[in-house]
């Protein structure tokens, strides 16, 4: 969206500029910004979304004792490592695949980065006007 500039002059016979002046409608460009910010809180979600499911299959497949010579199950397993491996050392951690157990650590990883999501999805919108509420 561009914004809405209104400019006047007024000039002396002489050709000299007397008096000039300049209204900008701030209001397109605020539109824009908070259009911005959205997809930007929309992406961050995303994101989000994307790895809570990822951990949630986790939770569920280790859960039900899911097979890690699955190529689906090893695929879910090693995928989201990475991800809980920094709540290994929380609770009890015993890393043994194929075996049912109820993996504490995941569920607070799935905690965590949900609320990190959230924090920074405020964080971006923190100065956004009242207009979208």
């Amino acid at each position: 969206m561009a914004e809405h500039i209104e400019r006047s002059k007024e000039m002396s016979r002489d050709g000299n500029v007397l008096h000039s002046s300049e209204v900008i409608n701030d209001r397109d460009t605020d539109l824009e910004k908070d259009h911005n910010q959205n997809v930007a809180v929309r992406v961050i979600w995303y994101i989000a979304g994307v790895l809570l499911v990822l951990l949630a299959f986790r939770f569920v497949f280790v859960l039900l004792g899911a097979n890690p010579a699955n190529g689906f199950a090893n695929f879910i397993y090693t995928t989201s490592h990475p991800f809980v491996s920094p709540f290994f050392g929380i609770f009890n951690y015993n890393l043994r695949y194929g075996v049912s157990r109820f993996e504490t650590y995941t569920l607070v990883a799935m905690v965590v980065y949900a609320l990190i999501a959230y924090g920074i999805a405020k964080l971006i919108t923190i100065n956004q006007s009242d207009s979208q509420t």
